[in-house]
């Protein structure tokens, strides 16, 4: 009884049972939500004042004021005044053809089960209008709208996607990150006074289930609290049971702590890994922003994109595609087409997708551009083809047949034949499909069942 009375007078003086702990290896034990794990798509979308320029890069304003590079410098000199600053193309991201509820009918009709966005990047501008960000925020200056509340809520009003949120912890130029520093990290005002308030802000506001964090300057987790803020995040923070996090939360803890592992921008292993992982990529290979300078060439096919999509899930991975809009709000046709072709896609073969996890292998031990999935509760392997054989054939080594059981169908068409092979695998014919009569136009799908 007395052990009783002194929980609830704990509870009614505001204090809370604290599971996990502001260390790291308190941290590290808290699994990933099953919902992140099953989702294996995402999208991310970088938009700032980066894409107002939209040349080169989203790390325009680093490379052009920071480094100093010289076709940035060229790019300025040609088409600016003198004396024009980074700050001056804010008032030009209008927004004006921007509407959430388009957005999100692009980002359903892809597949993704979640987003990611970018509501601050190394900039410092907040597409929110954060009361730690005067007059550098959308509210203040630029679309005079908070974009991510109106994301946010068409995403939730109509679709079935999470919401994440991307947050930099660093800014290139702010003072307070500048002095911090040059004091070797010894001080701590930008932290507490920017970046920390900032992100129990959008915690506390939008509610996201996934926080991507960025963005660590070279300073150490101490310096940003990193620990003290997941403790919160995961023990009182209104998105405590559901919230997904990543593993840029300071130097050296990337691919080692916090939630999922990114490990680098980019990064396909081509091999399993122990730890859940997310594979962040870009449809624009040269940047995440959106640039006027780019080519036809720098955009990736949507063979190429299932292709690492395949290997990624395979190899028990989530891929984050990146798109950036324009300054005036717009998704480019080239972005949107690529998204409506993965929801193509996985209109088919999703099944071997969704709520699948790694097999014993990854990818076939003989034939090339062969990957696997497996799925538990259906006992049944997935084979990806990511072309198709022109021998009319394809021979799948790995798996262990049973004449009485063995069973081989194409997704989205019918069951195939098989015959075994020694001293395992087997041998599966494929149909001689004209263009129209194909299940889909990119990678193909066998489901084998009754095989170890």
């Amino acid at each position: 009884m007395a052990r009783w009375s002194w929980g609830f007078l704990f509870l009614l003086m505001g204090g809370c049972y604290c599971q996990y702990k502001p260390t790291w290896e308190s941290i590290d034990s808290r699994p990933v939500p099953e919902w992140f794990d099953q989702a294996k798509f995402g999208i991310f979308i970088h938009w700032g004042v980066f894409s107002v320029p939209s040349y080169g890069s989203e790390w325009f304003w680093w490379y052009w004021q920071g480094q100093k590079i010289p076709s940035y410098l060229y790019f300025m000199a040609k088409n600016y005044p003198p004396g024009f600053k980074y700050q001056d193309f804010a008032p030009h991201l209008t927004a004006e053809f921007f509407n959430a509820k388009d957005w999100v009918d692009i980002f359903a009709s892809s597949g993704a089960k979640y987003i990611v966005l970018t509501t601050k990047h190394h900039e410092g501008y907040t597409l929110w209008g954060s009361k730690y960000s005067w007059n550098w925020n959308a509210v203040d200056v630029g679309p005079k709208r908070d974009l991510v509340d109106e994301i946010s809520s068409a995403l939730r009003k109509y679709s079935d996607l999470r919401l994440g949120l991307y947050h930099s912890l660093f800014e290139w130029f702010h003072p307070l990150f500048r002095a911090d520093a040059a004091n070797n990290f010894t001080t701590s005002s930008f932290p507490q006074e920017k970046s920390l308030p900032e992100l129990y802000e959008i915690i506390n506001k939008y509610k996201p289930e996934l926080l991507w964090s960025d963005g660590d300057g070279d300073a150490p987790d101490q310096y940003w609290n990193s620990t003290g803020f997941l403790a919160w995040l995961y023990n009182e923070s209104p998105v405590r049971d559901t919230v997904v996090t990543n593993d840029r939360w300071g130097k050296g803890s990337i691919c080692t702590h916090g939630g999922y592992y990114t490990c680098a921008d980019r990064y396909n292993p081509g091999h399993l890994l122990k730890h859940k992982w997310e594979n962040c990529m870009s449809i624009d290979q040269r940047s995440w922003g959106y640039r006027r300078d780019a080519k036809f060439s720098d955009y990736l096919t949507i063979e190429e994109l299932i292709k690492t999509f395949v290997e990624t899930v395979s190899c028990g991975g989530n891929l984050l595609m990146n798109v950036g809009p324009t300054h005036d709000g717009r998704i480019i046709p080239i972005f949107e087409e690529r998204l409506r072709q993965m929801g193509q896609w996985l209109k088919v073969n999703g099944e071997g997708i969704y709520n699948t996890t790694a097999w014993r292998v990854q990818n076939d031990s003989v034939t090339p551009g062969v990957w696997y999935t497996w799925k538990s509760q259906e006992k049944a392997v997935y084979a990806f083809l990511l072309s198709w054989p022109s021998e009319g054939y394809v021979i799948l080594s790995d798996p262990i047949v049973s004449l009485a059981q063995t069973q081989a169908v194409l997704l989205g068409y019918k069951p195939l034949k098989w015959v075994p092979l020694k001293p395992k695998g087997l041998q599966v014919y494929l149909p001689a499909l004209s263009p129209g009569q194909m299940p889909c136009s990119w990678a193909w799908t066998i489901r084998l069942t009754g095989v170890d």
